[in-house]
């Protein structure tokens, strides 16, 4: 399991806003609001964490990421490279609540 992963992302300009694409990823499809490129950055990077924690959690392997040249595009779509840090991810994800019994002062106990 690697820390650090970087996958194309095909972002789709449409009329009822941006559709984004994982080549490498089936089943990746995040979107955004029209004409909000930041939001579309923002999902997709979300996306891909959760789809690459999704496949850890399975035992996937994950594909070896397709070079950005190696990308077919037609009008109105853009490759852009996402990367994301899986370790704040995987916490995140994985967090579990623990009880602890502690003592307070009394006066801080009323």
């Amino acid at each position: 399991m690697k820390d650090r992963y970087s996958y194309v992302a095909v972002f789709d300009y449409a009329e009822d806003g941006i559709n984004i694409e994982f080549p490498d990823l089936e089943g990746c499809y995040p979107c955004a609001d029209k004409d909000d490129t930041d939001m579309a950055l923002k999902n997709a990077r979300k996306a891909l964490g959760l789809h690459i924690w999704g496949m850890e959690q399975d035992g996937e392997p994950l594909p070896t990421p397709s070079s950005i040249t190696e990308i077919q595009l037609t009008n109105n779509q853009v490759p852009v490279l996402i990367d994301v840090f899986m370790p704040p991810i995987r916490e995140r994800i994985n967090s579990k609540f623990v009880k602890k019994t502690l003592s307070l002062p009394a006066w801080l106990a009323s």
